[in-house]
């Protein structure tokens, strides 16, 4: 079975750069830098989130925001392995009422499955897909990246984090002696500096860690997956399925069509799919999938744009990339073309523009 996300497929378990979600993982990321004596409010509210507006239960930052936040965090920390604290440090109740339906749930699998289907309301920032893999019978969580131009550190952070947290909301749910057959990364193995530091993700994990691998993923063995979990309430879990249901669908027709369309295009580039494919894939007309664009108050012009911008950005951050590597990933046909565009974006070039944003990170 293949455990890859499909954006145009699966509206609700996409994830957009540019889509708005809950600011859970920024709120331990503080807490975490808190326990290390750094201070990360200043960074929140250098992206417009000060404490009173984090305090709001209808918060929703976008994935710039988040991503900036992290990236610095890395910086101050200089904590490689910062992403696996932060994932450590969560519980349940960091998913809000999705985590209390988790916690009513019958089965670990089928709680990671509910997980999966309400990942929108999570507050992830990676693509979550779950199923049956190829390991006799074994129960295969994947977290993919919603775009891959994300900076490198911050990606990791993001994986890190993300299974980290799965594994500790799992034995807190089914009891600390859980531990997954195995887990693998994309990413290259860390450095080992001194023979004698301690192995973290051994220790978080408490399995064998592979790295390079094909994908990043938890694999769980079928006893795990059918063990009960401890609240298991059908009632309350039904009701609680009810109320997400109705979060769901007062943000799905809108938000989520925006959020596939971008991660379709970011996921593409540099070629971008004609405005007939995207209609194609959503078995609607050029013409309906106009009118709902508009409906959005954007069209699918406008929609590219913004993720070309924010890929452009992404990648000024990389000092290694020339500008005619940028040009070529975001997908614009040369150098000149790639000057317009971010002076149309940020009225400057796009050597100054690097230079003030590199200048802004420290």
């Amino acid at each position: 079975m293949s455990l890859a996300p499909d954006p145009a497929n699966s509206p609700g378990t996409s994830r957009s750069t540019s889509a708005t979600i809950q600011p859970n993982i920024l709120w331990y990321l503080v807490t975490v830098a808190d326990e290390r004596g750094i201070d990360l409010r200043p960074e929140l509210e250098q992206v417009g989130l000060d404490e009173t507006v984090m305090r709001s239960a209808a918060l929703r930052v976008s994935y710039r925001q988040g991503s900036a936040v992290i990236r610095r965090a890395l910086e101050l920390t200089g904590d490689e392995h910062l992403g696996l604290k932060v994932g450590a440090a969560q519980h349940l109740t960091a998913w809000g009422l999705l985590g209390f339906a988790l916690m009513a749930d019958d089965t670990l699998r089928h709680a990671i499955e509910t997980g999966v289907k309400y990942q929108n309301l999570s507050g992830a920032m990676v693509v979550w897909s779950a199923g049956i893999g190829e390991e006799d019978g074994a129960f295969v969580l994947r977290a993919d990246l919603p775009d891959p131009a994300t900076d490198p550190a911050v990606a990791v952070f993001l994986i890190e984090e993300g299974l980290a947290s799965v594994v500790t909301l799992s034995r807190l749910a089914v009891g600390p002696a859980f531990a997954p057959r195995v887990v693998e990364f994309t990413c290259p193995p860390p450095r080992r500096g001194d023979r004698r530091q301690s192995d973290p993700y051994g220790a978080l994990f408490g399995c064998p860690v592979r790295f390079g691998a094909p994908a990043n993923r938890l694999v769980i063995d079928p006893a795990w997956a059918r063990a009960r979990m401890p609240g298991r309430d059908p009632v309350t879990y039904a009701s609680t399925l009810e109320l997400l249901d109705a979060q769901l669908s007062s943000r799905r027709d809108q938000q989520d069509l925006l959020e596939v369309l971008e991660i379709s295009v970011a996921q593409s580039l540099p070629m971008i799919p004609s405005f007939a494919e995207q209609a194609r894939r959503h078995a609607t007309s050029e013409r309906t999938l106009r009118r709902r664009l508009a409906d959005c108050g954007t069209t699918y012009e406008a929609l590219v744009e913004g993720v070309r911008r924010e890929r452009v950005e992404l990648l000024l951050l990389r000092p290694e990339l020339t500008l005619r590597d940028i040009a070529r990933r975001a997908g614009f046909s040369d150098e000149r073309a790639l000057r317009r565009a971010v002076r149309r974006w940020h009225g400057t070039s796009p050597v100054h523009l690097r230079e003030r944003m590199r200048a802004d990170r420290f």
